[in-house]
Formats: structure tokens, sequence, C-alpha cells
């Protein structure tokens, strides 16, 4: 992935511009430019993105996130949460990526100070359930989000699934319940 923005993308000059004193890196791998923030300057950026004249990005599509544990080269954090905007005034789309650190262990289901940033949903109220996924399947937790609560899986479910941790053969919920055959079914 090369790590030099997009020189045509319209709006990262405009976002460096705005946060002269935040830490902002570009990258561009097939036409598309990724814009990477740190968690703490995320509500503003996402907000400016949204507001701003030149940049107008008015489409939240998706958020999801991504465990770089044992990743072949070198990432700023173990997770990412990344959201896709779109602006359908240019046709236009830009990748907005937040890198994580846990603080300890992550084969549990503890709340861990590092794996926090705030939502979007404030900005982009479509955004709640896939904040929610990306908590169930992950573990991140989004501050400030109306209903913090898991989506996919029940409560009491002990781990995150999706993180590169977690036992292909999980830890024993396949036992828990009744295998049912074809002929019983």
């Amino acid at each position: 992935m090369s790590t030099t923005p997009n020189p045509d993308h319209p709006v990262l000059a405009r976002v460096k511009q705005a946060f002269p004193n935040a830490r902002l890196r570009a990258t561009e791998y097939r036409g598309q430019s990724t814009l990477i923030v740190e968690p703490k300057d995320l509500s503003e950026v996402m907000t400016f993105l949204r507001d701003d004249e030149d940049c107008r990005f008015d489409f939240l599509s998706d958020v999801f996130g991504v465990d770089y544990l044992n990743y072949p080269s070198e990432t700023i954090g173990r997770f990412a949460v990344i959201y896709n905007l779109c602006s359908y005034e240019r046709d236009d789309r830009l990748f907005v990526k937040a890198y994580l650190d846990p603080t300890g262990p992550t084969d549990g289901i503890d709340d861990d100070p590092g794996l926090h940033i705030d939502s979007v949903c404030p900005i982009w109220p479509g955004a709640e359930w896939n904040e929610r996924e990306v908590f169930d399947m992950f573990g991140i937790r989004f501050d400030g989000h109306p209903d913090m609560r898991r989506i996919l899986l029940w409560e009491t479910y002990p781990a995150h699934p999706l993180r590169k941790d977690y036992p292909v053969i999980g830890r024993g919920e396949r036992e828990n319940f009744k295998i049912v055959s074809r002929t019983d079914a």
C-alpha cells in the first residue's frame, strides 16, 4: 500500500488545512483514498467532512472493524475502525480509518479502555447498527452510542468472535446445543 495520498483527491488538502495540529495520514490503493486519523480527532474530522462546503460527504455507507493481529506489515494499532463515506454531489468516496490498541489481553470480554472510540451516531444516525456490529464482533466500544449492546450474539456471549485470537472451533459454544440430523428435522 502506498503511503502517499492521491494528489487529485479533492478533500485531503482541505482537511489538512482545517486541522493543522492533528496527526493526519493518507494512503491510496487502487484509486481509493483513505484518511487516517487519531481516535481523539475522529468526531471533529467526521463532522468537518460532512459539513464543509468543499467536502460534503453526506452519506455514511459503512462502518467496519479490522483485526491486524499477525498482519505481515507494520500497522499503527492492532484494531482499526473504518468508515466508508460518500459524497453524492461529487460522486466521490473516502475511507476514514482510526487505529486502536488494546491495553491488555484480548482473549475475553473485558471492557478494555484502549478499545474505545467516539460514536459517529450524532453525525450520521444510520451508523447505529453498524457500530453495534463492530462492538459485538470485535469488542470495540463506541462512546456516546445511543444503544451500545450486542446485535448478533446474545448478551452473555463470552467473547468477540472476529478477533483473530478467538479459537476457530469456538470455546464450547457448540457443545451446548443438541445436534439435529436430517432425519430428526
